[in-house]
């Protein structure tokens, strides 16, 4: 087994990073300079045709898309370590429908958000109205994720799996640049609390 992880920091990178961290499983990470180009140079478009981190090479073969790799983590290493559910079970599913909200419908809301919001988007192409619409949304999927958090400890039940380390590495993110407090979400801050004590968390938050 020889895996390279190709990532930035502060990046969607951050839901691979932990997942690897959790799985405890040796790899070689690679880290790119975004704002230099690294992405962008031959050699790493061969591995990722899209320029864009992550990017994790596992037995020469690359793959691209953090939700994507998380899967793949997750079905190959994670069910024999107890962090990724068995394939046919509820969990399972259950799992594969956060992780896919997660990339798509709560990305895209929050996508929508920094764009018409962001003090680095020239002015002409923002839309206040769109911006303001965009964190409705966002704010009412957390309304989602909050009233689902309700009854367990994480998104599948009793257990963490991979599926929270990715959700949690966003909200973490989301904190940053879109909703910096979680009071009108208690759930999601108590889970997220949780998630963040986690070891595997603290080594790639603080390295």
């Amino acid at each position: 087994m020889a895996i390279t992880f190709y990532f930035s920091p502060f990046s969607s990178a951050v839901r691979t990073h932990w997942a690897l961290e959790e799985l405890g499983i040796p790899y070689d990470g690679v880290r790119m300079d975004l704002k230099a180009g690294d992405q962008k140079k031959p050699d790493f478009l061969k591995l990722n045709p899209n320029g864009k981190v992550p990017t994790l090479v596992d037995d020469g073969v690359p793959y691209f898309e953090s939700a994507a790799i998380n899967i793949y983590l997750g079905e190959k290493y994670g069910v024999a370590k107890g962090l990724w559910p068995k394939a046919g079970t509820h969990a399972h599913g259950r799992a594969m429908s956060w992780t896919v909200w997660a990339a798509a419908s709560l990305l895209n809301a929050g996508t929508r958000v920094m764009y018409n919001t962001s003090p680095e988007v020239p002015a002409e192409l923002k839309n206040a109205a769109q911006g303001e619409g965009a964190r409705k949304e966002f704010e009412g999927l957390l309304d989602l994720l909050d009233a689902e958090l309700k009854d367990k400890p994480y998104l599948t039940g009793d257990t963490f799996t991979l599926a929270d380390a990715l959700l949690a590495a966003d909200l973490w993110w989301y904190q940053m640049v879109i909703v910096p407090s979680l009071a009108r979400w208690p759930n999601i801050q108590a889970w997220t609390d949780r998630c963040k004590e986690r070891p595997a968390f603290k080594r790639i938050s603080t390295g």
